[in-house]
């Protein structure tokens, strides 16, 4: 308040009126008009609001989220597991062919030294009992008839 006022009158004050400006046109008028197809226009809607008002303009339509890529019938891990499960039995087998493989040459080997082990005994044993054999050097001894008495031999 100012000093001269008195503090029971109102003050009043001038009121201002403003008129709105209308827009010049969006599209100048010499452009050509586009036809729309009648399929295009959209609808108009009138709402009562509920103080008696009545709101016209276009309904909107919603917007329509994009469409979600269809999930495959398997997933990918599904798939994944499948493939490392048949690559590990793959490599199993190969493992079992491998074990097989080396327990067959293990016994192979072992054959192959009985046989060269038979063959050589029994070159041995022809050599040592063999009737008409000359050994160099060595010294023949033909006991006829041996008499042991008390531990002693007498020949």
């Amino acid at each position: 308040m100012y000093p001269n006022d008195t503090p029971h009158l109102p003050v009043q004050r001038a009121v201002e009126v403003h008129h709105p400006t209308p827009c010049p046109p969006a599209v100048p008028v010499s452009a050509p008009l586009v036809p729309v197809q009648p399929n295009t226009v959209p609808a108009v809607a009138s709402i009562v609001l509920p103080d008696g008002r009545v709101v016209t303009g276009y309904a909107i339509n919603p917007v329509q989220p994009a469409p979600v890529a269809a999930k495959p019938a398997v997933s990918r891990t599904a798939v994944n597991v499948a493939l490392g499960g048949a690559g590990f039995l793959a490599v199993c087998g190969g493992l079992m062919l491998l074990t097989s493989f080396i327990a067959a040459l293990t016994a192979f080997i072992t054959q192959l030294i009985i046989l060269a082990a038979v063959i050589f005994g029994g070159w041995i044993a022809v050599q040592i009992f063999s009737a008409n054999g000359h050994r160099a050097g060595g010294i023949t001894f033909n006991i006829r008839r041996a008499v042991f008495k008390r531990n002693k031999f007498h020949g």
